[in-house]
This record gives structure tokens, C-alpha cells and sequence, in this order.
């Protein structure tokens, strides 16, 4: 066994901390080659690890660097192109739990990078060749969420001939976005464009769309994920509904409730259909809001009325008889299964409630969000894109828009959600376009425009006379006439401001959805401090999620904008055909093996396995494509199952390393 020792340091992240001329000396006579680099992972590296490896000099490779979620396939590729296994490779991780840990003491640092290379030599003298897991692949895709994230992959998948499951929580797809009137920086029609897309997803053949639904459970791993989708009741025959809407029509006022459509801005019917540009334009019925229209509550179909059968306003009011009362309807909807080879989350963002904020008067009906100001705005929205108060039905004579509510705040979230200061610079824009006797003022802490014409677009709202006010709001007085008074500070002239307004709009911090967090949980994917789901890496693979096989699209993995969120919808659509267009896939073999010599068929191993992977006849028998890989059913009291490349043996030599 010859073992070769290659150092990186990583331009200075390692060696202004950790003396590698130090490492060198003191491994130089443990193991057959020891190499150092300023960039390990570049190609000059890459190249002498192949070549020594190639020249038979070593057959066993450490490699003392960064974390091995970085560049683990690179070195690995290097072993493999010169003919040896690839997982005869070790990495010792000595920038994230070394240099960049222990900054401040140099020599401490340097004794800790000989233990965790020691713990890595010791692992890789256990290790045996293996080879990569070979499967057969579905060619089919689930994408969990019909925003402009998920139409936008769903569509490109498509077109490169792989069946896509759509699957959307809301009746209808289009997300947030069709809430929207104008997308910046061009303000051109937000329903012009999310509309068009809707309308293809609809009729593609390759997409099956399943809206008013959640995914349940996940089962499997890349290449063949089980899916259990819950399909939600709708109290509505979809097939013979034609979404002409009578039914919301003759829906009685007392079976009203806020219309979550328009932000609880208006009200809907317990029969509704979610918006005129809804896909699929279909009806649907909340019977926790249904009055039952004076029926007793015996039954839905009671009595006879002249000898025939009594309906209620909505049955009688639907012309393809698609309402039918009387039919007994499953509560709890449909349980769809299907396998898919890959899956995309794209379930979008919140923003934080206005409630949340009781210093900006939130009890008041003038003081909204951002996102209900944008159902103002828009031609479909509860005033017809009229710039009017929602309380008296007034035009407001000025409105204040605050930057940052929720958004680089300790006291919630210490991120930017990036997008604000560009909405609220195009809602205010808006306002003057087409009220331009309004007075319009925007409180910031300061201005973020970066990119693509969106300086211009800042120069050109303050060119039109929008007040930019350089300053964190403390708090909103309501006053007697109704109108709003804002305690602010203006940094530019150096103190407290008083502005009175009729409207305040909250651009309130974008968050990921509960619901998200929730799917997070059930499919094991990673919440990252801000709270958003976790990409593998920022930079190399920010569209793959921290699970093989699985991708994000979207706001669900931080704040961005439209532009942003399709070009990351692309990319992971991309990313995802890459692997699955092949015959087969090869998978890691890190999975468990069972010593039937040893193995006393007691059942152990089947009962703790969180993924139903072992099952136990005469011996147990490990499902190479449902195991994970976790290591619980190594509670094996006979020591008859290990892990692949985690053995006992190799766990242990790396324990003795580390403390011996």
C-alpha cells in the first residue's frame, strides 16, 4: 500500500494559518509521497495526482484541503482517469475546521491540520476498491410549486421530452407573479407574461398538471423517487366544469370571506374560482364557509318541492350540473402515487404579515403591504387598478412606502430581501404615472439597485418627484382625520421628520412559507440560517439541493427577482436533464452490506431502517436502491452489517488517529 499526501494551500486560506512546510516535514516519512499546491483544485494539481497515481508511485490518496463538498468528484476524477478507484480517496478538511476556525493561534491550528490528516491516513489504509451502484432511470420529474419558477422548468423539461408532474397547492398555477400589475425594470405587464406561460403549461402533453394539491411523502432516492400526492377536495366535478362562474355568483353574502386572491382585500363566495386568469379555470367549494343555504343539516337533498328534488343556488345556477350536493365526497380528496427520476422544489415565498409590525399602526386599514398594494394596482384587482383607499374608497392625497419592515432587522431577519427597494420604486413610479397630483415618499435606509438598468430606473423615479427619505422609520401615529403620521429620521439632513400621508405601503421581508418548511422536513432537505432551503454550494452547485436528485428553483432558496428566479429555473431544469438523459445512472456506493456468514436473522436491522430498506428472510437483505446510506441498522448486535466505505474498521482507525 503506497499513500500519497497532497497539501493545498488554497492561496492563503490555509497557509497563513497553518504551517504546511511543517505538515510536509512531519508526514514526509509516514507516507510514500507528499506533495503541496497553492490551488490544489486546479488543473496543474489535478494533473499530479493523476500522473502519480498513473506511475504506480501511490495507490492510496489523502488530500489535505478544503471541505470535500467543494471538489470531492474533481480529486476523485483524477484517481478514476488513471485507472484506480476512485473511492480509494480521503479528504482531510483543514480550512472549514482548521484554518478558518483557529485563526488566531497559528500552532494550535497546525497540530490539529496532523491530527485530522493522521484521522484520514489511518481511514484510507482501511479502504477498499468499490465501484459506483448502476440503475435504470425514470424519465420523469416532479416539480412541487406553479409559480414562474416552476411553470418555467415544468416547460423546459418538457420540450426536452421528459413527463413532467406539476404539482401546485392553489387551485390555479401562476404563483405570486400573477397577482402582480408590472414587472420592473421595463414595467411591462405581469400578466401578459405569466399568462402566455400558464396557458402552455396547460397544453402541454408532457406535463400533468396537479393543482390544489401537496406532496405528502417522498420515498426512494435519485432516479426513482416514490411520490404520494394529496389531491384536495373540491366539492366540484373538474370534468364538467366549465369555469363560467355562475355558481360564485348566487353564493350568499353571509358565505363570504377575505379573498386570499387579492390579499384580503375583497371577498369571496364559498363557491369560488381563484381569479379570471385561473389554469385551470375550475370551481371550487369551501365547505367550512358554505351556509348550507337554510338546509337542515340532516342532509343536503331534504325535501321535494312540487314534486321535484330541492337544489340549492348553486346547483341549480350551474349549467353542466358539476355541483352535486347530494354526492357523498371524500373530505380528504385523492391519494395520487407515480415514481419520478428527479425531483424540483419551486415553492416560492411569503412576505411577513403586516400585524407582525404594531409600531407602523398595523390595526389600520390604511396601512397594507406591499403585495396588497400590488392587487391595487393591478386592472383585476378590488378597484380595477383605480390608486384608491380600500377604507372609504377615496383617492389618498400622499403616500409613504417603507423600505426594510422585517428586512435587515436583528429583531427579525439580518438579510436584504433584495427586491424590495425596486418594487417600491416601481409601485411609487406607478402611482405618479397615473395620479401624478399624489405626493409619493419613500423611506429607505438607502437605495439597492444593482444590476442591469436598474440604476437608470432609480434616476428616473427621482427625475418624476418621488421623495426618497434616507432614514429608518420609528414608528406610525393614526391620527383623528384618518390620516397617518410617520415618525422617521432623514440621514441627509441629519434629523427627526414628521410626514403625514393618507396610505402607507409595508415592504414587508420575504420568508419561505410554513408549508415549505414542512416539506423540508418530510423529504430530509436542509434549512439554511436564513431560513430558506439550503443549495449544495453557492457558487459550484447553486441549484442542487444538499439531497442528490433533488434541485431548487426559485425564492424557495433566498430572495430574487423574476429575472433571477428563471434563470435559476432553467438552470436547474438543465441540471436535471443532464443526469436523467442516460439509460442509467451510477450512484454512489456508500450503502449497507450485510456479512450473511454473521448474521443471525433476528430482525434488528428491518425494524430501525427509517427507509424500509432491509428486509429479512433467511439473512437480511439490504434494497440497494432504497438504502441511504445512514448507518442506524449498524446497531446490529451480531456486527453483520456496515456501511460501504464507513466500516467499523475504517471509523475506528480514524477515532484512534484523531486521539492517539
Amino acid at each position: 500500500m503506497k499513500i500519497g499526501l497532497y497539501i493545498c494551500h488554497c492561496g492563503r486560506n490555509i497557509a497563513d494559518v497553518v504551517d504546511v512546510k511543517n505538515l510536509i516535514e512531519y508526514f514526509k516519512d509516514k507516507v510514500n509521497v507528499v506533495r503541496d499546491h497553492l490551488f490544489m483544485c486546479s488543473e496543474p494539481a489535478w494533473e499530479m495526482i493523476r500522473s502519480d497515481v498513473a506511475s504506480k508511485l501511490v495507490d492510496r490518496v489523502v488530500i489535505a484541503a478544503c471541505s470535500p463538498q467543494n471538489h470531492e468528484k474533481f480529486f476523485r476524477s483524477a484517481l478514476e482517469t488513471a485507472g484506480l478507484s476512485k473511492y480509494l480517496l480521503e479528504i482531510a478538511n483543514i480550512r472549514e475546521q482548521c484554518s478558518w476556525v483557529h485563526g488566531k493561534n497559528k500552532e494550535e491550528a497546525t497540530e490539529k491540520a496532523k491530527r485530522l490528516i493522521k484521522a484520514a491516513i489511518s481511514k484510507v489504509k482501511t479502504l477498499k476498491p468499490l465501484e459506483d451502484l448502476k440503475f435504470e432511470v425514470e424519465r420523469s420529474v416532479l416539480v412541487i410549486g406553479g409559480g414562474i419558477a416552476g411553470m418555467t422548468a415544468s416547460l423546459d423539461l418538457a420540450k426536452m421530452g421528459f413527463k413532467v408532474y406539476l404539482v401546485e397547492k392553489e387551485p390555479s398555477i401562476g404563483g405570486k407573479l400573477i397577482k402582480f400589475d408590472k414587472i420592473f425594470p421595463l414595467n411591462d405587464c405581469a400578466s401578459c407574461v405569466v399568462s402566455s406561460l400558464m396557458a402552455e403549461v396547460a397544453n402541454n402533453p408532457m406535463i400533468e398538471l396537479i393543482t390544489y394539491a401537496e406532496v405528502e411523502e417522498v420515498n426512494g432516492s435519485f432516479g426513482n423517487f416514490n411520490v404520494k400526492v394529496r389531491k384536495k377536495q373540491t366539492y366540484v366535478d373538474w370534468e364538467k366544469c366549465i369555469g363560467c362562474g355562475a355558481c360564485t355568483t348566487v353564493c350568499p353574502p353571509k358565505a363570504w370571506k377575505p379573498n386570499e386572491f387579492d390579499e384580503g382585500l375583497s371577498k369571496r363566495a364559498a363557491m369560488y374560482i381563484v381569479s379570471p386568469q385561473a389554469v385551470p379555470k375550475k370551481a371550487v367549494h369551501d365547505p367550512e364557509l358554505c351556509v348550507n343555504c337554510g338546509k337542515k343539516k340532516l342532509g343536503t337533498r331534504r325535501f321535494l318541492r312540487g314534486g321535484k328534488e330541492y337544489l340549492t343556488p348553486c346547483e341549480k345556477a350551474c349549467p353542466t350540473k358539476a355541483i352535486d350536493r347530494s354526492k357523498s365526497w371524500n373530505p380528504k380528496g385523492e391519494i395520487l402515487n407515480f415514481n419520478v427520476g428527479a425531483i424540483i422544489v419551486a415553492t416560492g415565498y411569503k412576505v411577513m404579515e403586516k400585524e407582525t409590525f404594531k409600531e407602523y399602526a398595523s390595526h389600520s386599514p390604511n396601512v397594507i403591504t406591499a403585495l396588497q398594494f400590488e392587487r391595487i394596482l393591478s386592472p383585476t384587482g378590488p378597484t380595477s387598478g383605480k390608486i384608491l383607499r380600500i377604507s372609504d374608497g377615496k383617492k389618498p392625497k400622499a403616500i409613504s412606502f417603507i423600505s426594510c419592515v422585517g428586512s435587515r432587522d436583528v429583531r427579525y431577519h439580518t438579510y436584504c430581501s433584495k427586491v424590495c427597494c425596486l418594487y417600491l420604486l416601481k409601485q411609487a413610479r406607478l402611482v405618479k404615472e397615473r395620479e401624478p397630483d399624489i405626493d409619493v415618499y419613500i423611506h429607505v435606509i438607502d437605495v439597492r439597485a444593482p444590476g442591469k438598468d436598474l440604476e437608470e430606473y432609480y434616476i428616473e423615479a427621482r427625475r418624476m418627484g418621488i421623495g426618497i427619505i434616507r432614514g429608518k422609520v420609528g414608528g406610525i401615529e393614526e391620527l383623528p382625520n384618518g390620516r397617518l403620521r410617520i415618525l422617521g429620521f432623514d440621514a441627509d439632513l441629519g434629523m427627526p421628520i414628521e410626514v403625514e400621508v393618507d396610505l402607507v405601503v409595508l415592504a414587508t421581508a420575504i420568508e419561505l412559507p410554513e408549508d415549505s418548511r414542512e416539506l423540508a422536513r418530510k423529504i430530509g432537505l436542509t434549512v439554511d440560517p436564513s431560513g430558506f432551503l439550503k443549495e449544495d454550494h453557492p457558487k459550484l452547485r447553486p441549484v442542487e439541493s444538499t439531497l442528490t436528485g433533488i434541485f431548487l428553483a426559485g425564492c424557495c432558496q433566498g430572495p430574487k427577482d423574476v429575472s433571477e428566479t428563471v434563470a435559476q429555473a432553467k438552470a436547474a431544469a438543465a441540471s436535471v436533464a443532464s443526469l436523467l438523459n442516460k439509460e442509467e445512472i451510477q450512484v454512489e456506493p456508500f450503502i449497507a452490506k450485510v456479512n450473511e456468514e454473521a448474521c443471525t436473522a433476528c430482525g434488528i436491522c428491518e425494524n430501525v431502517c427509517p427507509f424500509n430498506a432491509i428486509k429479512v428472510k433467511e439473512v437480511a437483505i439490504v434494497d440497494e436502491r432504497s438504502c441511504k446510506g445512514c448507518g442506524i441498522c449498524a446497531s446490529c448486535p451480531a456486527k453483520a452489517i456496515d456501511i460501504q466505505g464507513y466500516s467499523a474498521e475504517s471509523i475506528t482507525a480514524e477515532i484512534e488517529a484523531l486521539v492517539g
